[in-house]
């Protein structure tokens, strides 16, 4: 599979599993800075991976959908708070802000 491929089927696969809330993927996959990078999802913590293959790249911030609708933004490491937001389009906007450089 290609790498183009394969992030569109992690795309899809984060959708499928549940655990992150729909409108915060949908807003991570129309950013295009973020539509090209791996999703994965665990332990309801969205992730932006550089490869597509484990191990995942752990170098760029994620987001934890939190109980009461709000978000916290963490990372790269999770010994690391960005910071808590209300809304998603937030919580995007904070991973957009503290990514790498290409």
């Amino acid at each position: 599979m290609d790498t183009d491929a394969a992030i569109e089927a992690g795309w899809q696969k984060a959708r499928d599993d549940g655990r992150v809330r729909p409108e915060l993927l949908d807003l991570a996959y129309a950013e295009p800075r973020l539509r090209r990078r791996f999703p994965w999802v665990g332990m309801g913590e969205l992730h932006f991976s550089r490869t597509t293959e484990q191990p995942w790249t752990w170098d760029i911030p994620f987001v934890l959908s939190e109980y009461g609708g709000t978000y916290f933004v963490m990372g790269p490491s999770r010994q690391e708070s960005v910071g808590r937001v209300t809304t998603a389009r937030e919580a995007v906007d904070l991973v957009l802000e503290h990514l790498p450089d290409e």
